[in-house]
């Protein structure tokens, strides 16, 4: 792919239709069918997404002090078309509503076409803390004149990522002036290609950190790689119907809500937490470091100083609303838990990449889809109408109905806006004993 810019095509053998009819309504067996029509994939690998398939022996290689295996729901949203081509996205979170929103914001995608994406080469960056520099200005300088001589003792570190098309493509210098002393930070800009990066890029700093450090005449301390990510983006855009979405007033209101996100940062906590409701599950579902791509996001959602939201929002010319995320995504398909992980190895093979690029595009068009979705709830019913109902499910879930009962039961909360543990007893007993219809 041509860097920073759209892919023009995608594999061939991803999914051929992401709008499953009924698919929320299937069983968990019906649904492994309907995805196994959709991308080939074979039987086996949904026995990969079973809680007993990662064993604590293999937990104990990911983990230190291991004593048993945490286990999330793992769901696929519908419905996504990116760039031209349909893709089922898996997701791993305990919310319902999430996996939910996410499909019907694509849903609401797909007469415009769905989602078109686009990203820059992985490159991460390590930085080097060079202190007790006594001329700071002039060492930048002479490390600087030296750069092609550090840049090739970092990449002997890894001669497999050079082959392969990686390996250092730059070095930078930045004078920052803290409260002892001025520091000198030396960045290493490396292209990671489809790993998330972080072992290759320590391991080159430290590689170089002693020669930085005699061309400073000063002495390294820290040498480690950054979490912002800024110079691996991920972008989506997409054009939301207008009458799928409820009309124009709801556009307009959805447009005052993302005003404020834009304008206010504590309501852009929450917009961006919307945002990341479907990022992290993503990230999660494929063994990825959901906390690396977390604190990229928000360090990148602070511009000029102030924390502001992610995500855009317009009207374009024919009255539809057009969205846009572009934001940092530091993932991978190799090393980790996305090897390791069989329920992540299944994942990828639902979502079906081939590169790093494919997965970060796929995780941040979910991303624009989940907060599309949250900012429709806002703008027309509120939020706790469709929260309520999820946790008025789980209580009766809880309570031990069966499927059956748990339907007139939360039928009867909602009517009744009562969400008790409590009165949810009362309703199945009243039930069983052939009273509450």
């Amino acid at each position: 792919m041509a860097v920073g810019r759209r892919r023009t095509e995608w594999r061939h053998t991803m999914a051929e239709n992401s709008r499953i009819a009924g698919f929320r309504n299937m069983t968990v067996d019906e649904r492994r069918a309907a995805i196994a029509d959709a991308t080939e994939l074979e039987a086996e690998s949904f026995a990969q997404m079973d809680a007993t398939a990662f064993a604590p022996e293999a937990a104990a290689d990911l983990s230190e002090n291991v004593i048993g295996v945490f286990s999330l729901p793992l769901g696929t949203a519908t419905n996504f078309t990116i760039n031209g081509t349909d893709v089922l996205v898996p997701m791993a979170t305990e919310e319902a509503s999430v996996i939910a929103a996410a499909s019907n914001a694509a849903r609401m995608a797909r007469p415009q076409g769905g989602f078109s994406t686009s990203s820059t080469r992985p490159v991460m960056q390590a930085q080097i803390q060079l202190i007790n520099v006594a001329d700071p200005h002039a060492a930048r300088t002479r490390i600087l004149e030296r750069q092609a001589e550090i840049i090739d003792l970092a990449n002997a570190q890894d001669p497999k990522l050079v082959e392969v098309g990686g390996g250092v493509t730059g070095l930078e210098v930045r004078l920052v002036e803290a409260r002892s002393e001025t520091y000198l930070l030396v960045h290493l800009l490396v292209d990671v290609r489809d790993a998330m990066g972080a072992n290759a890029v320590n391991t080159m700093a430290e590689a170089v950190s002693g020669t930085v450090a005699g061309i400073a005449e000063g002495e390294a301390l820290l040498r480690i790689l950054t979490n912002k990510a800024d110079r691996r983006l991920a972008r989506a855009r997409a054009v939301f119907d207008r009458e799928l979405l409820g009309g124009e007033e709801v556009i307009d209101n959805i447009l005052r809500a993302f005003e404020l996100a834009a304008a206010d940062p504590y309501r852009a906590a929450t917009h961006n937490k919307g945002i990341m409701n479907g990022v992290s599950a993503v990230v999660l579902a494929t063994g990825n470091d959901t906390r690396a791509v977390e604190a990229g996001a928000h360090s990148h959602a602070v511009v000029d100083g102030r924390y502001t939201c992610l995500s855009r929002f317009e009207k374009n010319a024919a009255g539809d609303l057009v969205g846009t995320l572009e934001m940092p995504m530091p993932v991978g398909l190799v090393g980790g838990a996305t090897k390791v992980h069989p329920a992540a190895r299944a994942a990828l093979q639902i979502a079906e990449v081939s590169t790093a690029q494919e997965l970060a595009e796929i995780i941040v068009a979910t991303g624009l889809a989940q907060n599309l979705a949250a900012l429709r709830v806002l703008a027309t019913e509120g939020v706790q109408r469709g929260h309520m109902s999820l946790h008025a499910k789980n209580l009766a879930a809880s309570a031990g109905a069966t499927a059956d009962e748990s339907a007139i039961i939360v039928a009867r909360l909602i009517e009744e806006k009562t969400f008790r543990f409590d009165r949810v007893q009362a309703l199945l007993t009243e039930l069983r004993s052939g009273g509450a219809r």
